[in-house]
């Protein structure tokens, strides 16, 4: 893989993490002041979509080694 698709992907996954976390925040909010359930239920499900992404990514950057 060349370097500079390699930051690319890095680059992605670094804003997946924070749109992760963002959402994260946003749940906790949600929570806190006693929101809709099923509205709070569709951003979990966005979050973990964005979560499955994250992994998909890292494991393009760090791919698994067979030993």
């Amino acid at each position: 893989m060349a370097d500079q698709e390699q930051a690319g992907l890095r680059l992605q996954a670094a804003k997946l993490r924070m749109e992760h976390a963002d959402y994260d925040a946003a749940i906790d909010a949600m929570q806190a002041h006693g929101c809709d359930k099923l509205r709070i239920q569709r951003m979990k499900k966005k979050k973990l979509l964005i979560k499955d992404r994250l992994q998909e990514l890292e494991d393009q950057i760090i791919p698994d080694i067979i030993a």
